[in-house]
């Protein structure tokens, strides 16, 4: 007797669906994608006990005859393509045509749309897969869809949805991505028929972004620069160097309006972000990339939330020199910003800043013993690789004698900040245009020794130190031929590495400013290091989280007392940093607060 059998329709129906079908917010992005497919521009969402009880869309868009609405419920019915070839030129979010008939084969469902110009629409009623009533309605123009008792015929799969609230949670959270994918178009949302947010059409993701997240956060994103490649036109908005969370909950892509999730795309964002963010920590991004619909293939899971990319090194590329470029972009405004002179009312008496400092730096140290001083530590056996900081500094400084003034360059640059103290021997404290500025004096010279040891390994080399005995190792076959393909890399990064037979190598040498007490674990790490780093990256990468160990050890510590001079010093060359806004542990260098938030303190302006 035969075992294998097919299915009933109606079981084949309810197995499909559990394929596109997941919770209740999965109805509402299937819904909401076929509204913005059908050219809508209001789009308005009902749910009652988290979707679980109702989830009604409504929109306005080109609605359908009765003909297209009937088979728009049989599975693989679908406007969106014709043919094979179509599949490599998707413009739509929707063209599996599975979404209606699933969704229908697991509820009690209600279709009424109505064309433009047609006198009457239609209504169709489905239970559980089975048409059950087709007449005429008069609803208007658009499409309506009623989705009632969900999994009522699937009790098993309904036990396993979670409690109201978070069903809730997650139909909003997707209602979120469509709206800021789509600003253009004006989103409601109700639940339990009270109104949660209603989202007026927009002209910017700007204006889409405020009203959904507050102006505070708009604040702290910055545009885009999309000129990356020819290939892929990227936008969007990202947030600035130390604005971070713990999770990736605000890390939102999308790829030809279609929200995804991509770890090719995470990794490229966290390596675009490189040394600006603390361990553990995501950048904010609401980032677009868009693309030859030949070039992505969306193809991948029935819903739609994977991409795979034909040409996967120039995305990666892309978006990792857009984001540096942006946020190179915003460091150079920013610095304009911070250096803006900080005018002070005609009433306000300046007092004699740099003889006041240095009073105020020095207090804390006895005659018997000098100050600290601001300059690198010599952590390398060769001295031509330690930054030069011993030199005269570029700034002159003001005399003590005609009044507290601006320090000023030997170039006779504008007004600039204005040091006023420091606070527990640790944090300098400045005054610029924007108000009061804190700068963590041991994070700072952590970034400038960071990026000038940097600068210099890479122009002149890592000098390595002979191990007194090599140590082998052995790799799988895929680390073996990637060790292979990149042994010059390792060389110049000061790793002595050669093979020793199959899948085996020997370490012959190391960076002699690392301190490695284990080289065969130490080399794993640096091969799933280097696996991340793209082709365009710096070959430094792979040492610079020993790079920030070493001069975070070496840097200037809290409770060493620095010389005005050495302060002064200290700014100057911060604010010439890549990055100067944070450490290269992601940490922040520097905290502005402004004039306004000491106002509101103090009880000036509400």
């Amino acid at each position: 007797m035969s075992r294998i059998r097919l299915l009933p329709d109606t079981v084949a129906s309810q197995v499909a669906a559990g394929e596109v079908v997941e919770r209740p917010a999965s109805v509402v992005k299937e819904l909401i994608e076929n509204s913005i497919d059908a050219g809508a521009r209001k789009i308005e969402i009902l749910t009652r006990r988290g979707g679980i009880s109702l989830v009604r869309v409504i929109d306005d868009g080109s609605g359908m005859d009765r003909d297209d609405a009937l088979l728009s419920l049989e599975r693989h019915a679908t406007s969106k393509i014709r043919s094979a070839a179509d599949l490599e030129t998707i413009a739509t979010l929707g063209f599996r045509g599975e979404a209606l008939p699933s969704i229908a084969s697991v509820s009690r469902f209600r279709l009424t749309t109505r064309e433009l110009n047609a006198i009457a629409g239609t209504e169709i009623i489905v239970n559980g897969g089975k048409i059950d009533i087709v007449r005429d309605g008069g609803e208007a123009p658009g499409t309506q869809v009623e989705v009632r008792s969900l999994f009522y015929n699937l009790p098993a799969r309904r036990k396993f949805l979670r409690s109201e609230n978070t069903e809730s949670r997650n139909i909003e959270h997707q209602i979120h991505l469509q709206a800021i994918g789509h600003p253009r178009i004006a989103f409601t949302l109700l639940r339990d028929d009270r109104l949660v947010f209603q989202l007026a059409e927009t002209a910017t993701l700007s204006d889409r972004i405020r009203d959904l997240y507050g102006s505070e956060l708009l604040e702290r994103l910055i545009p885009v620069d999309g000129n990356a490649s020819a290939k892929v036109q990227i936008s969007g908005l990202i947030g600035q160097a130390g604005l971070s969370r713990q999770t990736r909950a605000q890390q939102l892509i999308f790829v030809n309006g279609r929200a995804i999730e991509s770890s090719l795309i995470t990794a490229a964002i966290r390596e675009g972000y490189h040394t600006a963010l603390m361990k553990g920590q995501y950048p904010v991004t609401f980032l677009f990339l868009d693309l030859d619909p030949g070039a992505v293939d969306v193809n991948v899971h029935p819903t739609k939330r994977e991409v795979r990319f034909r040409d996967v090194t120039g995305v990666r590329e892309a978006i990792v020199h857009c984001l540096w470029q942006t946020l190179e972009r915003s460091r150079a405004e920013w610095q304009e910003k911070f250096r803006a002179p900080a005018a002070l009312p005609p009433s306000v008496t300046k007092v004699p800043a740099p003889a006041m400092v240095e009073r105020q730096l020095s207090a804390a140290v006895s005659p018997e013993r000098a100050p600290a001083p601001y300059r690198p530590v010599e952590f390398a056996p060769r001295p031509d690789l330690v930054p030069d900081n011993r030199k005269e500094p570029v700034v002159g400084v003001a005399d003590p004698g005609h009044g507290r003034q601006a320090v000023r360059s030997t170039h006779a640059a504008p007004q600039q900040f204005q040091i006023i103290g420091v606070l527990n021997k640790l944090y300098v404290l400045m005054e610029n245009a924007d108000g009061l500025v804190l700068v963590d004096q041991h994070a700072a010279h952590e970034r400038i020794l960071f990026e000038e040891l940097q600068r210099r390994m890479e122009e002149q080399g890592v000098p390595a130190q002979k191990l007194l005995l090599p140590q082998t190792f052995d790799l799988p076959p895929r680390d073996s031929d990637w060790i292979e393909r990149n042994m010059s890399i390792l060389q110049k990064m000061g790793i002595g590495i050669e093979s020793f037979g199959p899948n085996s190598f020997k370490i012959e040498s190391l960076p002699s400013f690392l301190n490695v007490s284990d080289p065969t674990q130490f080399m794993r790490k640096v091969i799933d290091d280097l696996k991340s780093v793209t082709n365009n990256s710096s070959v430094m990468r792979l040492g610079e989280e020993m790079i920030a160990k070493t001069v975070c050890r070496h840097a200037v510590k809290a409770n060493d007392p620095l010389r005005y001079l050495e302060v002064e010093k200290l700014i100057r060359d911060l604010l010439e940093c890549d990055l100067p806004y944070c450490c290269p542990h992601g940490r922040p260098t520097m905290i502005q607060i402004s004039l306004a938030e000491l106002e509101k303190k103090f009880g000036r302006k509400v």
